[in-house]
């Protein structure tokens, strides 16, 4: 067989970034676990990005709640006594939809591709 005309022409691919952008601007924290997500998943599809995206964001506002509690103290004084500080049932909710949400995503699996290094099991 003969060979005719140029070589093929080779593109580098970078493995890991999916080009998709989150569909609202996010937070160091949210931005942190879009480029962490993203890097080890392919997420492309338009339901997927809205809800990685409002995962990142409810990131951003428990790591927001977080640093208030951490101000006023888990314990709060009121007129009608000591209370826990009420960012604390907030703070969770958030991190708890975070759980749920990248559950929903299928991301608590095997990324899409493993780094280099041993195989389990020896």
């Amino acid at each position: 067989m003969k060979k005719t005309g140029a070589p093929p022409r080779l593109t580098l691919v970078e493995l890991g970034l999916s080009g998709s952008q989150p569909s609202r601007p996010l937070g160091a924290h949210g931005q942190a676990l879009w480029r962490k997500t993203t890097t080890e998943y392919r997420i492309e599809d338009a339901a997927g990005v809205e809800m990685l995206t409002q995962a990142c964001q409810a990131l951003d506002r428990a790591e927001g709640l977080a640093d208030r509690i951490a101000e006023d103290g888990d314990i709060i004084r009121t007129p009608t006594g000591i209370k826990a500080h009420p960012g604390i049932r907030e703070e969770l909710a958030a991190r708890g939809f975070v759980v749920r949400t990248l559950q929903k995503l299928g991301l608590n699996f095997e990324p899409l591709h493993a780094g280099p290094g041993r195989p389990p099991g020896r």
